[in-house]
């Protein structure tokens, strides 16, 4: 029946586009605002200090780009490999979601480098104690879904991958004849060998007109 592989290739297709889309929206939250704090500036008043994804979850940034790398390769894959690239997907979204639960789950620890480079103020303690207020944006929590999301398309891509339509093309090989096709290639080579050449025409050759 058709009906099957029709659904097998809309399954492939929409599976690696979702893997790059999530990649991106993974590098997306890496560049965005997490964790706004207002600290006590050690030079007296008080200062704003912005903590982005990079500072908040550094491993976002390599996670991302290893989750662009593995739908690229996959497009390419065989079925075995597939479901190894499907595991690796899935650990790839656990680590992108455990990223964004410890950030949420401290934003103050999250911001904590962000804080210490404008201020010059290190140590935890020491950080935690000149904070006076801080708020954390949505974007964290996007990442914790794009995280969810990429763990479960991981599992989509086992379960289905052994139905996708084969992803090379077998091609048959190519021999160059004579065009009278009577030459037999190693004869050619043999003339060859001895200097003369294998593509002249013979004298006796009734395809000669001249």
């Amino acid at each position: 029946m058709t009906i099957t592989p029709q659904r097998t290739r809309s399954t492939k297709l929409p599976s690696i586009l979702a893997g790059l889309a999530l990649a991106g929206l993974t590098l997306l939250t890496y560049t965005q605002t997490w964790v706004n704090s207002t600290v006590t500036s050690p030079s007296g008043g008080t200062v704003r200090v912005v903590a982005d994804g990079s500072a908040a979850a550094p491993a976002l940034s390599a996670l991302a780009l290893a989750g662009l790398a593995l739908f690229g390769a996959i497009t390419i894959a065989g079925p075995v490999f597939r479901v190894i690239l499907g595991v690796l997907e899935i650990l790839l979204g656990g680590s992108v979601a455990l990223s964004a639960i410890l950030a949420v789950s401290d934003p103050i620890g999250a911001a904590a480098h962000a804080i210490t480079k404008v201020t010059g103020v290190d140590g935890d303690s020491s950080v935690r104690d000149i904070v006076q207020s801080h708020s954390m944006t949505a974007w964290p929590w996007v990442a914790l879904l794009a995280g969810v999301a990429m763990a479960a398309l991981g599992v989509a891509v086992i379960l289905t991958s052994k139905r996708w339509p084969a992803s090379t093309r077998r091609y048959q090989a190519v021999r160059l004849v004579d065009e009278n096709g009577t030459t037999d290639p190693v004869v050619a080579w043999d003339t060859l060998s001895t200097g003369a050449d294998p593509t002249a025409r013979r004298e006796d050759d009734p395809s000669d007109n001249r």
